[in-house]
């Protein structure tokens, strides 16, 4: 399984993967869920993937494949696309040829294949922009109303992104809600596991302003973790019934 999510604030924005991938409980594996693409300055897109590796890891290689095509009758890359809105369409149109490919090889076993992804990203002179890809390639948008996505395990999560999460949030602030949101994942399901993968984008720098790897053993999550529990703890005494 896996847990993925974004933030699109009025100051950046702010990603957060998990890495671990299952297919069985004597078949566990890590694997990068988020992928950057970036031309500093110009343009950077952030594409965060959820659900069955084959689909997720051909999608990603023919999106590179197409950055690499310099060929001057090639297709739109994520990167030469005029708008954000562009590259939504690109990602979402790759990602369901793939998913329909590998669906027609493994029907005959009765099996789905199925990903969904988060695509965000700027351009210079444009918005910051985040979509939701769903497996048939179409997708939604974030929004101020809405100003965070999430796919994969999300349940779990979503309550403290609900009510901590504005769009004038700080991208410190942010920070902490989606590793608190992700710590309530990991606490919650095994399916979801470390290392993490944090980053964050400010506003018009297109491109990735801080980026982290966060281990299992990693002191500074930790103790965000057991602050966090004790706080949850400290609240449920003394609320009055």
């Amino acid at each position: 399984m896996t847990y993925c999510v974004g933030l699109l604030l009025d100051a950046g924005m702010v990603l957060l993967s998990d890495t671990r991938t299952n297919a069985g409980l004597d078949n566990i594996a890590t694997y990068r869920k988020m992928f950057v693409f970036e031309d500093p300055g110009e343009r950077v897109v952030a594409v965060m993937t959820a659900g069955s590796l084959s689909v997720t890891q051909t999608t990603i290689a023919q999106l590179d494949e197409a950055i690499q095509d310099h060929d001057p009758g090639a297709p739109p890359s994520i990167m030469n696309a005029e708008t954000m809105l562009q590259v939504a369409g690109i990602v979402g149109n790759r990602l369901a040829a793939v998913s329909a490919d590998v669906k027609s090889k493994m029907s005959a076993g009765q099996e789905t294949a199925s990903a969904s992804m988060i695509v965000a990203g700027q351009r210079r002179g444009g918005a910051m922009r985040m979509f939701l890809v769903y497996p048939e390639g179409n997708f939604i948008e974030a929004t101020p109303d809405t100003p965070f996505l999430q796919i994969g395990e999300h349940k779990y999560g979503k309550p403290i992104l609900d009510r901590v999460v504005r769009p004038w949030t700080s991208l410190a602030e942010a920070q902490k809600a989606v590793l608190l949101s992700m710590d309530s994942t990991l606490r919650s399901n095994l399916s979801v596991g470390m290392p993490l993968d944090l980053a964050v984008m400010q506003k018009d720098a297109c491109r990735v302003t801080y980026e982290r790897r966060i281990e299992a053993q990693d002191e500074v999550f930790q103790k965000m973790s057991n602050a966090w529990s004790q706080a949850l703890r400290d609240a449920f005494v003394r609320i009055e019934i």
